[in-house]
């Protein structure tokens, strides 16, 4: 009996060591695996580490927005402002996507801001309100300019089942300019004014009176709205200044403006695909320059005159100069430089 304890005993005490031993050679695996330097035998290794490289990114100095300055000797300020500019500035996709249609966009956009005196600098807030598409909120703010119902209503746009004329770049822009004129006429200040699309008139107005300010800057507010401002600024410093944050391209890589011409109808129209390929165009050419007609047909009763926009003749389609310039490999020596000066001149939505 007592030889047989001897045994188990001895048994016990060997898978013992053994699994201490196992534990020990786990644990040096697992050192020698987290602090082992890079093979620099593997050469694609070697290249990744040598060329891949994340920069921070460096805050302008004097910074304004409307000739309105931003009070960067705040550090709080400049950090709100870092963190925007490297959001932006590495989302390379979403931002390169910003430069391509700011240069479709921007040149029916300026005149319109300056029709009604709102500062150039608000060109940028579609970029930041909708990427520049046409695209619907969780809250329902809709459009380029993401304007809520009610708030496009009061400013004349005609919203119902059949047309929403927020889906319309140059009537939603003016209903938007409109709105920003109402906010500056209240806070004499385009940066309040700013932030007040974002928040509306009123919850701005309520929180510098409970906060006892007339600063933005100085206003403690809910994250989307903290971050408004400082996300115009941003979208404006780096699409005005594409090659400082990396961004190269060539004229052909960004979207042209595209050449159309009006025309007013002031009947219905019962089938617009019919309508279409009477202009020599389809349905899908007509809805994209024309995404407020909401339905294959046109009610107008009231004899009401829209315009319907068409792109010019022979627009969409390349000539074989265009397609050879596509298709050609560029120069190695010209290639990629972005050139800032092919730019243009320079959700809590409650809209």
């Amino acid at each position: 009996m007592w030889g047989i304890n001897n045994i188990f005993q001895a048994v016990k005490k060997l898978l013992i060591a053994l699994g201490g031993v196992l534990v020990l050679l786990i644990v040096f695996r697992l050192f020698t695996f987290f602090s082992s330097s890079p093979n620099s035998d593997d050469p694609y290794l070697t290249e990744f580490l040598s060329n891949y490289k994340i920069f921070a990114v460096s805050t302008p100095t004097g910074i304004h927005f409307c000739n309105e300055p931003v009070p960067l000797h705040d550090r709080s300020i400049r950090d709100r402002l870092d963190r925007e500019l490297l959001s932006n500035t590495y989302y390379q996709s979403n931002t390169l996507l910003y430069i391509k249609r700011a240069n479709r966009w921007f040149p029916v956009i300026e005149p319109i801001l300056e029709k009604y005196g709102i500062p150039d600098d608000f060109k940028y807030l579609p970029l930041v309100e909708s990427n520049l598409t046409n695209i619907i909120s969780p809250a329902g703010a809709t459009g380029y300019w993401q304007l809520m119902k009610a708030t496009a209503k009061s400013y004349d746009l005609e919203i119902n089942e059949h047309v929403d004329e927020r889906y319309d770049m140059q009537l939603a822009a003016e209903a938007a300019c409109k709105y920003l004129k109402e906010a500056y006429r209240e806070f004499n200040n385009w940066t309040l004014a700013a932030a007040a699309y974002n928040r509306g008139i009123a919850g701005v107005k309520r929180q510098l009176k409970k906060q006892k300010t007339d600063n933005y800057y100085d206003l403690y507010l809910n994250t989307e709205t903290s971050r408004y401002v400082f996300r115009l600024l941003a979208v404006k410093e780096i699409v005005s200044n594409p090659s400082k944050y990396g961004y190269h391209f060539r004229d052909k890589d960004l979207y042209p403006n595209i050449s159309t011409h009006v025309i007013t109808v002031d009947t219905s129209i019962t089938n617009l695909a019919g309508f279409a390929r009477s202009l020599d165009i389809n349905y899908r050419i007509l809805k994209l320059h024309n995404p407020w007609l909401k339905r294959h047909n046109l009610p107008n009763t009231s004899g009401k005159a829209y315009n319907i926009i068409i792109p010019d003749s022979g627009y969409y389609v390349f000539t074989q100069i265009e397609l050879d310039s596509a298709n050609a490999i560029p120069d190695s020596s010209n290639i990629g430089l972005a050139n800032d000066s092919i730019m243009p001149s320079d959700s809590s939505n409650n809209r």
